[in-house]
């Protein structure tokens, strides 16, 4: 069976490359709307799932992997800023607290229909940021693009205390951890 990532991430391209598995990318192109009433891990599986399924139309006999994040800070789901002023708000917010980032990653087997899910929680504690290192961040990285307005896998690193979770992998929107039991239940073991 071939391998397809329902997603044109370069950041969750490069984690999958980590695996040296041969696969495909596919957009899944859905709609990722919050429903009334779900919860962050409910949304970001259920997004998972969607991503996988539309990819899977256009591949019948393949392993699928889809993958969500939402950030949240303090009950709030954090945005891709778009621009400097939201970007600096929400480093702003952010600065000595804590933000979770929750994952939805799922495993679809379409030859079979079987899935695997998870949500993967990893946690991010800021240091307490001087508005002159926040501007200084900002205008070095320029993250607009990424919830939460920062890149750990870059400068972002220095905006942060330290991190919890058992994959830091997780963080950059694909638990590698998990993926890897997930193969491997289904076949295809990366060792």
């Amino acid at each position: 069976m071939k391998l397809v990532l329902a997603s044109t991430s370069p950041f969750r391209k490069q984690l999958l490359d980590r695996l040296n598995l041969p696969y495909e990318t596919d957009s899944p192109d859905i709609d990722e709307s919050p429903l009334d009433e779900e919860s962050i891990e409910e949304m970001v599986v259920r997004l998972a799932i969607g991503k996988a399924r539309a990819v899977a139309e256009r591949h019948p006999d393949a392993l699928i992997i889809g993958s969500d994040q939402s950030a949240v800070l303090n009950g709030e789901v954090l945005t891709k800023p778009g621009g400097y002023d939201r970007a600096f708000q929400q480093l702003k917010q952010a600065s000595g607290q804590r933000i979770v980032f929750e994952t939805g990653l799922c495993l679809l087997n379409s030859q079979s229909g079987s899935i695997q899910t998870a949500c993967v929680p990893y946690t991010v504690v800021f240091k307490n940021l001087t508005d002159q290192q926040i501007d200084n961040y900002l205008k070095q990285e320029q993250p607009y693009n990424c919830a939460g307005s920062f890149k750990s896998e870059a400068l972002g690193i220095a905006l942060f205390d330290h991190f919890e979770g058992t994959d830091p992998n997780a963080l950059i929107g694909l638990p590698l951890i998990k993926l890897v039991d997930m193969l491997n239940k289904e076949g295809m073991p990366p060792l």
